[in-house]
């Protein structure tokens, strides 16, 4: 069987196709050129696209080039056709621009990122899911999941349509470029800016051995023990030390009541030796034994003045027998009490600055976290403005006084006394006491009718029963000046000495 195949020129395409013996053959006398041609005019598939990839001018040109050219073939007839448009249609593509183009290409590869991650996680879990995971990520497991439950109630300060699992990375975020902005941005200071640098003096303190073995370093002022009237021991509030004693008090002053005044170090600042297992018993017991070398026998004043309150009052709880009496001017109390109500903490934070807000907030969740607050201000090795140690705000009187330059090397001597040994454990510990359970109420320190027993029976006993004359807590005076924001002083004091 043979079968022949003209083309449109009447030239035959010569296909023969034989059957014989059972077997088929195939046989062909053209070319490949022209099988394609034959393939292409008979396929009835219309193709849109031009020769020249779409491309007007480009079209044009080769348009011209083909239509001068001598078509002598029915290969080059088909292509030709091809090329100008199958079946006289005139296909135009728009030529994607290259914006579209990056556009695509960053879709496709946030597509296959994405679905890359989702491979990643898929094998993660099934890895997971068949073996126990690695020791160290139980235990970063362990911290992270300690860390969110101790910082969960920041999620309060969230709007409640956001996710604290989104929301807190954003927050991170930000936080670290503006940390780094301001090194970045912040101008370097003029050379009359520049802080004073810290000083260190050579060790000049009188020492005393307490019972366990400690060194603490004191200060006398005033009349000797020989001539002393009264004895006063003042313990120094946070940053400061031993030379602190009464600010603005006068020498002349001292002498002329025959006042001894004694001053020290508590236990890692200045040059006394740090307490392994400090509180505010040890504090009073230290306050004790200081007393007994120095050679004061009988009962003593105890005097302190802001943070030097707190060991004042530890005092007045722990070792009232030896004590005279006590004089306080604007001192320290646990903003955490558990004793006041809210009005009154609300009085105590209200005039605090934020910084100071700051600092007992750390000290009483994250301790640790003082340590970069310290050792960039005051451990610096640099003396900063006095404003940003005070926790108030100064009046214009104040803010005169202590531009003196008396009163400004007197602060910084103290200062940098207090800073000598260069260790941040004695500063934290201070400012977590202050913010910690003290072991005793103020309450209990008042006069109040003792009472033998506990509940409502010994109580009612003890408000009617006219024998029951003992009275508990200390009975001696206890003398308090605090300044209201009218600039005006006010004292109050035991009720059993008016």
């Amino acid at each position: 069987m043979s079968v022949a195949v003209m083309d449109d020129d009447g030239v035959g395409v010569g296909v023969g196709v034989g059957v014989g013996n059972g077997k088929l053959s195939t046989t062909s006398s053209l070319s490949w050129q022209e099988e394609l041609a034959s393939l292409v005019e008979t396929s009835g598939i219309q193709y849109p696209l031009q020769y020249g990839g779409g491309n007007p001018l480009y079209q044009q040109d080769q348009d011209a080039t083909i239509t001068t050219t001598t078509i002598t073939t029915p290969t080059e007839q088909v292509l030709f056709e091809f090329s100008k448009g199958v079946g006289g249609v005139d296909h135009h593509v728009v030529e994607e621009s290259f914006k579209d183009q990056v556009k695509g290409f960053l879709k496709a590869s946030a597509e296959m990122i994405q679905e890359l991650g989702k491979g990643c996680k898929d094998v993660i879990q099934q890895s997971i899911a068949t073996h126990p995971p690695p020791p160290f990520v139980t235990k970063f497991n362990g911290y992270c999941k300690k860390f969110s439950r101790r910082f969960r109630f920041l999620n309060d300060f969230l709007p409640e349509d956001r996710d604290p699992a989104h929301a807190w990375p954003v927050v991170f975020f930000v936080f670290i470029i503006a940390l780094a902005m301001l090194g970045v941005c912040t101008e370097p200071r003029s050379l009359e800016s520049m802080p004073k640098k810290v000083h260190i003096h050579p060790p000049s303190a009188t020492l005393v051995q307490l019972p366990d073995g400690r060194h603490m370093a004191y200060h006398e002022q005033g009349v000797p023990a020989d001539r002393a009237r009264f004895s006063l021991v003042s313990p120094h509030s946070f940053l400061s030390s031993r030379f602190a004693g009464i600010p603005g008090i006068k020498e002349s002053l001292l002498e002329e009541f025959g006042v001894r005044l004694i001053t020290y170090d508590l236990p890692g600042f200045g040059e006394s030796d740090p307490h392994p297992n400090r509180d505010l018993n040890t504090s009073a017991v230290d306050m004790l034994h200081l007393a007994d070398a120095v050679g004061v026998n009988d009962k003593f004043w105890v005097v302190g003045y802001s943070g030097g309150g707190m060991h004042a009052w530890a005092a007045l709880t722990y070792i009232p027998e030896r004590l005279a009496g006590a004089a306080m001017f604007a001192p320290i109390v646990n903003p955490y009490d558990s004793s006041m109500s809210k009005e009154e903490k609300y009085k105590i934070w209200e005039r605090w600055t934020p910084r100071r807000k700051l600092m007992y907030f750390l000290a009483r969740t994250f301790p640790s976290l003082l340590t970069y607050s310290f050792s960039r201000s005051f451990l610096s090795g640099e003396h900063g403005q006095l404003e940003k140690f005070l926790s108030l705000s100064l009046g214009k009187k104040d803010k005169t006084w202590i531009e003196d330059p008396t009163f400004q090397e007197f602060w910084q001597r103290d200062l940098e006394e207090s800073i000598r040994q260069g260790k941040i454990r004695p500063f934290i510990e201070e400012v977590v006491l202050q913010v910690t359970k003290w072991g005793f109420s103020l309450g209990n320190i008042q006069v109040q009718r003792k009472r033998h027993g506990k509940g409502f029976l010994p109580w009612l006993k003890s408000m009617y029963s006219q024998t029951e004359l003992e009275w508990a807590g200390f009975l001696g005076p206890i003398h308090v000046w605090q300044t209201t924001k009218t600039s005006k002083n006010f004292g109050f004091w035991n009720s059993r000495n008016v």
